[in-house]
């Protein structure tokens, strides 16, 4: 096993005690076969899609007089597009005949009305998408910075139920569906949205019962559009959920190889993959079908508009009741209705994918860390080190509890060993002490001052845990060690690693404290991570210093090392030591011997050994064990 630190502030709630999202895999749970199942899924659906805009919301509020400044713009943009058909029409109806007059002015005025216009939407255009382009771009910004921020300073309880690989979907694929839609959808919305009313009003302005004739064809269209809302989100919503199953088994996959190749498990991987990607390509392939039905149905539906107004429109000109640049201009606008309506489809089907990735996004924003900073912290100036259990109880599950009633005192600068057998709660008080958890009853405290009134700054200064897990991040070993006190010298840190005998081999690296130790420290050994660990708890100095089976993966040698440096670290500092290994409770001053979650016996180590309890036995199996 390896080492790693960790501080007070955290939570680590194993996975049945994750608050239940609804989100990925569960939405679709909720509505069961009842006769009102229907309702609660729209219910749910309301719910999570007003989760959505609220997100949204907060996003878009920074940037409101920017967006006001778009809106103009493809005001601007839309009316110089859209005067097209206006001055043809005027060409034919009025400019024509004027030339054959022999007055220019009207066909110079048309031509040059034309160019302008023409020029105004190229410029217009090209403002709003550089202006759309920075708000998207400073939108998707900040998303994946509150993503990022958000996921860090939720419970580890959070992160043990709501896995690595969904986060990282979160962050990539919910992301990237954003992103599409910002870069294109908002401009086929805005400028479809208006293209569709600017045309409408102009076509009951040039004709009024050929435009109302035009306009009955947006019923069906209506009724077409709601179907495909309802079936297109649904999918959307399983799509998000099937990809986010896919990225978790591949990065469990991959972050699991070692095991997959030692325990031949690639062919049950290749199914479980196989199985995933099978859903998430029905999911897609179920939007494209709904997809292939609502476009060329509005196709359809506008086609047929078109010849029903051609047949009429030939009739009113040649009744003399419309002229024919009128009727040309109308069929213009009218074909011309029928693109926007298509930018129209293509929108909504980016946004209702995208709503699905908001829905999940907000859906993780919404989550609250369930051990909490406290919005009026107690000031801790010089921590000492007095720690105190007082009618500590907590549970993992409503059913059980792991420390049914918990009272102990630490004095400061007292070194304790606690041991017991596996599930006794040794961890779990190690837990609680770090505050990775809050007791469900009781308190625990630290010179007096409840942890829960800490703030994280005063409760990390305070409380430092190393457990069995190292991790390291890319980077020089130098800046590993600098994690527990960031604003360190180079000498105080090369300090900490002589205190605890790592500089020797560090020196030897081929750049010595400067060497990168690559992805999670895998340049190194499993007991070098952990004497780097070592020193990044020592060179953050706590008050009290938590080591939970850190010595675990350390041969004997770098052990040995360890012990005769902690009893220089330790000296004057509250340490508790959790441990299997009994070679390591050598340097404690006090033993505690943990058994259903109660202390069963405490002392001096030498005098436990001499005695005739547990720990006497648990001494006595374990020097038989080397033996």
């Amino acid at each position: 096993m390896s080492a790693e630190i960790h501080y007070g502030g955290g939570n680590n709630e194993p996975p049945d005690q994750a608050k239940p999202l609804l989100d990925d895999r569960s939405w679709r749970g909720v509505a069961t076969e009842d006769t009102d199942s229907d309702d609660l899924t729209r219910t749910v659906g309301v719910r999570l899609q007003a989760r959505s805009r609220k997100l949204l919301g907060m996003l878009l509020r920074p940037h409101r007089k920017l967006a006001l400044v778009v809106l103009l713009v493809v005001i601007v943009e839309q009316v110089a597009a859209l005067s097209g058909p206006l001055l043809i029409a005027y060409a034919i109806d009025t400019a024509v005949p004027a030339l054959l007059s022999g007055n220019r002015a009207p066909l110079t005025f048309a031509l040059l009305a034309y160019l302008a216009a023409g020029i105004a939407s190229a410029a217009t255009r090209a403002l709003f998408t550089a202006i759309s382009g920075r708000i998207s771009q400073d939108l998707l910004l900040d998303l994946r910075g509150r993503v990022f921020n958000h996921s860090q300073s939720l419970s580890l309880s959070f992160h043990e139920k709501y896995t690595s690989g969904r986060i990282i979907s979160r962050m990539t694929s919910d992301l990237d569906t954003l992103g599409e839609l910002l870069a294109q959808g908002v401009d086929n919305l805005v400028s479809g949205l208006l293209s569709v009313v600017v045309m409408s009003v102009a076509l009951i302005i040039l004709d009024a019962p050929l435009g109302l004739i035009a306009l009955v064809a947006f019923v069906p269209i209506f009724f077409l559009t709601r179907w495909f809302q309802r079936t297109s989100l649904t999918i959307y919503r399983r799509t998000r959920t099937s990809i986010a199953a896919l990225i978790v088994q591949f990065a469990e996959s991959m972050n699991g190889l070692r095991a997959v190749v030692a325990f031949r498990r690639e062919s049950r991987n290749e199914k479980i993959f196989r199985i995933e990607n099978d859903a998430y390509a029905k999911s897609n392939g179920d939007g494209l079908i709904a997809m292939a039905v609502f476009t060329p149905g509005v196709r359809l539906i506008g086609n047929l508009s078109l010849a029903i107004v051609m047949v009429f429109g030939a009739m009113r000109v040649i009744d003399g009741a419309t002229e024919i640049g009128v009727l040309t201009a109308f069929l213009l606008y009218l074909r011309r209705i029928y693109d926007p309506l298509d930018e129209l489809a293509m929108f909504y089907n980016s946004f209702q994918s995208a709503s699905a990735a908001l829905e999940k996004l907000s859906g993780l924003l919404e989550e609250e860390p369930q051990v909490a900073e406290p919005a009026n912290p107690v000031e801790l100036t010089d921590p000492r080190g007095l720690v105190v259990f007082e009618q500590a109880r907590f549970s993992y599950t409503s059913d059980t509890e792991v420390l049914p009633v918990f009272d102990l005192t630490l004095p400061a600068g007292q070194t304790v060993a606690i041991v017991g057998a596996t599930g006794a709660g040794k961890s779990t008080v190690a837990k609680l002490l770090a505050r990775f958890y809050d007791p469900t009853h009781g308190r625990v405290m630290l010179d007096g001052i409840a942890l829960s009134e800490l703030s994280t700054a005063d409760l990390r200064r305070g409380i430092v845990m190393v457990t069995q897990e190292s991790f390291l991040f890319s980077g020089s070993v130098a800046d590993n060690i600098a994690l527990g006190r960031p604003e360190a010298t180079r000498a105080e840190i090369e300090n900490a690693a002589e205190h605890i005998g790592a500089a020797t081999f560090i020196r030897k690296l081929p750049d010595g404290f400067d060497t990168d130790v690559r992805k999670r420290g895998g340049r190194l050994s499993a007991g070098q991570r952990q004497l780097v660990a070592f020193a990044r708890a020592f060179l953050a100095d706590p008050a009290v210093l938590i080591l939970d089976e850190a010595t675990a993966s350390l041969d004997i040698p770098s052990e040995q090392a360890v012990q005769a440096a902690l009893k220089q670290v330790l000296r004057g500092r509250t340490a508790v030591i959790i441990a299997h290994r009994l070679s390591t409770v050598s340097i404690a001053d006090r033993v505690l011997v943990m058994e259903g979650g109660a202390i069963v016996e405490d002392g001096k180590p030498d005098d436990l050994i001499a005695g005739s309890g547990r720990f006497a036995g648990l001494h006595t199996a374990w020097k038989d064990s080397l033996v």
